[in-house]
């Protein structure tokens, strides 16, 4: 039995506290919990659809909805115009998966089976391809002065053009991947005990209440943060990540329990790849259709944070064998940035 059901309560408090003038934290706590069990019945579901449409699809179909959760709440974030708040859960979510997720995974994984192996020449790749991504984020930023002092709207070009590379690149490391898989042998077909018209009908269902809770915890952001004392800046970098991906997190963690480390950290690794190469430029795109553009313009504290993540999580991989020291170097490097983010004075 799956204990995160058991939170599904907190949409009956979430929905009369927001509509009934119920305290902002109470209504942004209640709807953040909802969040949490209804991503793993998303997941669920989508990992009953992937089952019948073979290892490779199926892989992808659960990288691509992976962080729908966090997808749907900055959805909403940029309709009501919270630019930083988006960027901040960018980040966040980034730093949440190569950190705190890939930290708790080599954690657990190592204190239950030892020093655990995983496959050296991917790890090298996906270390490749983080340095990129944190290029990637980081040139908008760094040119982003020079630029706007002679052309304002060439920022917002600029931030196009690099999405478009981006978006690109995911697309053929994507395409090198499913290649890569189709020359080695294949595991057998996982049966998921769930019926199609089941997986599709709880993944509708679950896809609408998480929009529905979205909106709900979105729209009590700033009266919360004013009666907390708390940043935006902080709630996007730590909390919404950490709501959006909880399920997805909890999964890393239990498959490295079970001494597969390497399909873990194609959890934690490819959703930070993702959301740094493809859900970050999607959004520049979508905030643009919305009339709310969104540029890569991270501040240098972001920035910084994501290069050091960038770089710990990749020298820990490069050696293609982990440990539970490693994973508990990661869990402090994340705390350490959070902590500096919930004193960081950024609105």
């Amino acid at each position: 039995m799956n204990y995160l059901l058991f939170l599904l309560v907190f949409i009956l408090v979430a929905v009369p506290s927001r509509y009934l003038g119920g305290p902002p934290a109470l209504t942004f706590i209640a709807a953040a919990l909802a969040i949490v069990p209804l991503a793993e019945l998303m997941g669920e579901s989508t990992e009953a659809l992937a089952s019948r449409v073979g290892t490779q699809l199926g892989g992808l179909l659960n990288s691509t909805l992976g962080n729908a959760a966090e997808l749907i709440i900055t959805f909403f974030a940029i309709r009501a115009g919270l630019l930083e708040l988006v960027k901040a859960s960018i980040t966040g979510s980034i730093l949440g998966n190569l950190l705190l997720v890939m930290g708790a995974s080599l954690l657990v994984g190592g204190l239950r089976n030892g020093v655990q192996k995983f496959n050296r020449s991917q790890a090298g790749l996906n270390a490749t391809m983080l340095v990129l991504a944190v290029i990637a984020l980081g040139i908008p930023s760094l040119f982003s002065h020079a630029i706007e002092a002679v052309n304002h709207d060439a920022v917002e070009y600029l931030s196009l053009g690099v999405a478009a590379m981006m978006m690109l690149i995911y697309a053929l490391s994507q395409l090198y991947f499913f290649r890569g898989e189709q020359a080695r042998p294949q595991r057998a077909p996982h049966n998921h005990p769930w019926s199609l018209r089941k997986a599709l009908v709880v993944l509708a269902l679950s896809t609408a209440a998480i929009a529905w809770m979205s909106e709900i915890l979105v729209g009590v952001v700033e009266p919360m943060l004013e009666h907390l004392g708390w940043t935006e800046f902080f709630i996007g970098i730590v909390i919404i990540p950490i709501v959006g991906n909880a399920a997805e997190h909890l999964v890393a963690v239990e498959v490295a329990a079970r001494n597969d480390m390497e399909l873990s950290l194609n959890i934690s690794v490819g959703s930070g790849l993702q959301v740094a190469l493809f859900v970050a430029p999607f959004l520049v795109f979508l905030s643009l259709i919305m009339g709310n553009p969104l540029t890569l313009v991270f501040n240098p504290f972001e920035l910084a944070a994501l290069g050091a993540a960038s770089l710990i999580a990749g020298l820990v991989s490069l050696d293609g064998e982990s440990n539970w020291m490693e994973g508990a170097q990661l869990l402090v490097v994340y705390a350490i940035l959070a902590l500096a983010f919930f004193f960081l004075p950024i609105e």
